[in-house]
């Protein structure tokens, strides 16, 4: 069966944080059977071939089985950080968003439970529409 290739932000949503020269970003699945794919493909290597132009010198990741999240941990990629740093973004916080289109080899069978996928109404919704014309 033929996988599906999508950015991360289709299977997961991020926030990122900061402290001194080091950014921690985390990403967290929309929906818990996608965190599997998450673990296999978000890796420590591939977050670091992601953020390769901000030369991170170390990149970390903890699992959050429990949450359905990973947090990755990355030092040295905020140019010093806040008060050293000339860069636009010195606290790091649109990080989450480079990390988020990295692209994901998605199986077919997981396509319904996108982010953003067209989900069927449940019948007794009030958008429900049995006659299948367009409201």
């Amino acid at each position: 069966m033929k996988q599906i290739v999508v950015p991360l932000y289709r299977l997961a949503h991020g926030r990122t944080g900061d402290k001194g020269n080091r950014s921690n970003i985390s990403v967290i699945a929309w929906h818990e059977r996608l965190y599997p794919l998450l673990v296999e493909q978000v890796t420590e290597a591939r977050v670091a071939q992601q953020f390769a132009h901000r030369r991170p010198t170390r990149v970390a990741r903890y699992l959050c089985p429990t949450l359905h999240a990973m947090n990755f941990v990355l030092d040295d990629v905020l140019d010093g950080g806040v008060n050293d740093s000339l860069n636009l973004d010195a606290h790091g916080k649109a990080l989450a968003f480079l990390l988020l289109d990295m692209s994901i080899r998605l199986p077919p069978e997981l396509a319904p439970i996108l982010a953003g996928a067209a989900m069927p109404e449940p019948p007794n919704s009030p958008n429900f529409n049995t006659t299948g014309d367009t409201p």
